[in-house]
């Protein structure tokens, strides 16, 4: 990580085919600032405090580990609670930034009701991604905007993040998540205060 800051580190080549700047080499292309804009995918409660401890802002996407048995939801609040209290322990000076993934489907005519009606009953799910520890998976909001704003606003996580990434399908093509997308910003959004 201290390489991304733009210091040299790597003796040049002796024999090269242009010739180098002089001193140690940095890493190219140069991104000014690249080392403050780093995120880190955090599966548990303990990533996601490493994570803090280093500097890197939290993605904390639709899965964790099951630490406790408690909603989806509820468990990805804790990791983002022990994570800003670990970067505030940290003493960093600048503000960190959180965010979680959600699939949010607003189902405002027939094709959204056709493609995912079937998953407005949703509920968390379990699974392995490693042979020993259980992952919980969270479940796919999808509603009428009324319903939908009512369980969002009850979705701690969401509530405890500055930033919601949208998961929508990649294979409906380009005007359907057009769709998607505007219906979450027409029909959602505003009731939520969500910009």
């Amino acid at each position: 990580m201290d390489k991304l800051k733009g210091e040299g580190f790597a003796e040049p080549n002796p024999y090269p085919m242009f010739p180098n700047p002089p001193g140690l080499l940095r890493i190219e292309p140069h991104s000014e600032g690249l080392r403050e804009r780093i995120w880190w995918g955090a599966a548990s409660n303990a990533t996601a405090v490493w994570a803090a401890e280093n500097g890197m802002h939290l993605q904390s996407s639709t899965l964790k580990y099951d630490e406790n048995g408690k909603p989806f939801h509820v468990q990805q609040a804790e990791q983002i609670r022990l994570y800003k209290e670990a970067w505030k322990n940290a003493g960093h000076q600048r503000e960190a930034r959180v965010s979680v993934s959600r699939s949010i489907f607003a189902l405002v005519n027939e094709q959204d009701r056709y493609y995912f009606g079937g998953q407005a009953k949703g509920n968390d799910s379990f699974g392995y991604i490693e042979q020993d520890k259980r992952a919980i998976f969270g479940k796919s909001y999808a509603a009428e905007p009324d319903k939908l704003i009512e369980e969002l606003a009850q979705d701690e996580a969401i509530q405890e993040a500055d930033t919601l990434l949208l998961t929508i399908p990649n294979t409906i093509g380009v005007d359907y998540n057009i769709h998607i997308l505007s219906s979450i910003l027409e029909h959602v959004a505003p009731a939520l205060g969500w910009r």
